[in-house]
């Protein structure tokens, strides 16, 4: 079976693709969205319950960063995605600048939820390059369990190196699952059988 053509619409609809991939199922756009959607309210509605005063900047902060994060792992899992993320001409390079593109996450955390903690940008986004170098030059076979080697040392850390951030307690797990597991893993993008391809 043809996988779809690797090559965006036109117009918005292009824009859409380049994000989760061009030919994504109605079934996997699904997926990414709801949940995504979900966490966009719940986050903020949770860190409402904790005993803090909160800033209108820093709950739109939470309710962005669930929404990319949510959306991030289940998007990036997608054999859309793998197909659009791994496509001949996607190297290295271009996995660390998604992998950099991330730090702008770390950097607003630190800054509007951990009061300017710039320790823990520095270590987070330091861990994340560190991790990602070296899934890429594991050789394939190994980057499966290098990957979640590493994802589960970052769980580690997360539970015993940082005070968790207040109100996103969440925020390293997605993260680096987002980013080490979803996003840098090379797999095989399976298609729907065609019964499927309209779910």
């Amino acid at each position: 079976m043809q996988p779809p053509a690797l090559v965006p619409r036109s117009g918005p609809l292009g824009w859409l693709d380049q994000l989760i991939g061009p030919g994504a199922t109605s079934a996997e756009i699904t997926l990414q969205l709801l949940p995504s959607i979900a966490a966009m309210i719940a986050a903020p509605a949770y860190a409402l319950t904790l005993p803090m005063e909160w800033s209108g900047w820093q709950l739109g902060v939470i309710s962005v960063l669930s929404f990319d994060l949510v959306g991030g792992v289940l998007t990036n899992a997608t054999s859309a995605a793998k197909r659009w993320y791994h496509r001949p001409g996607q190297g290295w390079r271009q996995h660390l600048a998604f992998v950099i593109l991330h730090f702008v996450h770390v950097a607003v955390v630190a800054l509007f939820l951990r009061g300017g903690d710039w320790s823990f940008f520095f270590a987070i986004s330091g861990y994340l390059l560190g991790a990602s170098v070296l899934i890429l030059r594991v050789p394939l076979y190994l980057q499966r369990p290098v990957a979640l080697g590493l994802y589960g040392l970052s769980l580690l850390g997360d539970r015993y190196c940082w005070m968790p951030t207040p109100g996103m307690e969440w925020f390293l797990s997605l993260f680096f699952l987002k980013l080490l597991v979803s996003h840098l893993l090379y797999e095989t993008p399976y298609q729907p059988e065609p019964s499927q391809r309209s779910s």
